[in-house]
């Protein structure tokens, strides 16, 4: 296997989900890809994700605010102009 997990952890999800081992790894990696998400690449992810469904800045900074507190990384209170410089800058 070429994946950075070990066998014996792909095996074990496998068999506590009833997943088979090829599902268990690609699980592994999306779970993994998720907790290692940067407060900065969440923020662009976001925003992009929100302007393709045709919203506008002045509704999207709010939303991704209220979304960081919910994220695993425990972002810092973000506002508006620092959420556009990560998007912009």
């Amino acid at each position: 296997m070429n994946e950075p997990y070990s066998q014996d952890l792909v095996r074990h999800i496998a068999a506590s989900t009833g997943l088979p081992e090829a599902t268990a790894t690609r699980v592994l990696a999306d779970v993994t890809a998720y907790y290692a998400e940067t407060v900065e690449d969440f923020v662009r992810r976001r925003h992009e994700e929100l302007k393709r469904k045709q919203r506008k800045n002045d509704e999207i900074w709010p939303q991704i605010a209220a979304e960081l507190g919910a994220r695993r990384f425990g972002a810092p209170v973000l506002s508006g102009r620092q959420l556009r410089r990560i998007v912009y800058g």
